[in-house]
């Protein structure tokens, strides 16, 4: 579903990414982890057209992001670490502003609303101006704009920041309901207990290279997540 094959990304002389291959398959879903400034970011954004690259290719169920830009991101969802929205209008309004762009119709995006706000218990604010919710209830909106056209890749920049404990649980549970139906999910995070036992597979990147890749079992081996990260940050220093 994501393919991408020796990006590299520079800003001026620094190489914010070098040489990265990776391949997230259908019903995958794919934990990105590296420090602050690795490059998890600069990929992400890479991979849903926000940022061109300087060598290297990234395919969008077989499509290429930089010969057909505007289809790839039809068939996926992007969610950044510190979202913007509107705050003039209100939650639903919102949403449905989403939707239009993603050509929904009038059934598809009242299903999808109804049982994502439910599910992430912001029903009864839809209502209301975006500038009047909390920090963690934009989150909650956010991330059912990233999965309410049920896109089939979705690429998600530290999710769970701002999240309480059920909006967390509830949002790994929206993760696996829509890789199920052979979406991939590709995110990056912090919080390596999380990535642990969510994702199938997990990529940790240090200095913008790629330095350990696969299903997650293999990576941690017979210690824990965290424990392989430290590692490989000291030994990378």
């Amino acid at each position: 579903m994501l393919k991408i094959k020796n990006l590299t990304k520079k800003y001026g002389d620094k190489t914010a990414v070098d040489n990265l291959s990776l391949e997230i398959k259908s019903g995958e879903i794919y934990g990105f982890i590296g420090h602050n400034g690795a490059g998890k970011t600069t990929t992400i954004k890479s991979c849903c057209g926000l940022l061109d690259f300087d060598e290297g290719e990234i395919y969008i169920d077989g499509i290429s992001i930089k010969e057909d830009p505007l289809e790839c991101k039809r068939r996926l969802s992007y969610l950044p670490d510190n979202p913007d929205l509107y705050d003039f209008m209100s939650g639903v309004k919102y949403l449905n502003f989403v939707a239009d762009i993603y050509e929904m119709t009038q059934e598809q995006r009242e299903n999808r609303i109804k049982k994502l706000a439910d599910m992430f218990g912001i029903t009864k604010d839809l209502a209301q101006p975006i500038n009047s919710y909390s920090h963690g209830m934009k989150q909650k909106l956010a991330l059912i704009s990233a999965f309410m056209h049920e896109p089939k890749l979705v690429l998600l920049d530290e999710p769970f920041v701002g999240l309480d404990p059920v909006a967390s649980h509830r949002m790994k549970e929206e993760m696996r309901e829509a890789c199920r139906g052979g979406a991939a999910v590709f995110f990056s995070t912090h919080v390596l207990e999380v990535a642990e036992k969510l994702c199938d597979k997990i990529a940790i990147i240090s200095g913008g290279k790629l330095i350990i890749s696969g299903p997650t079992e293999e990576v941690k081996g017979s210690a824990s997540l965290e424990d392989v990260f430290l590692k490989l940050e000291d030994s990378d220093e």
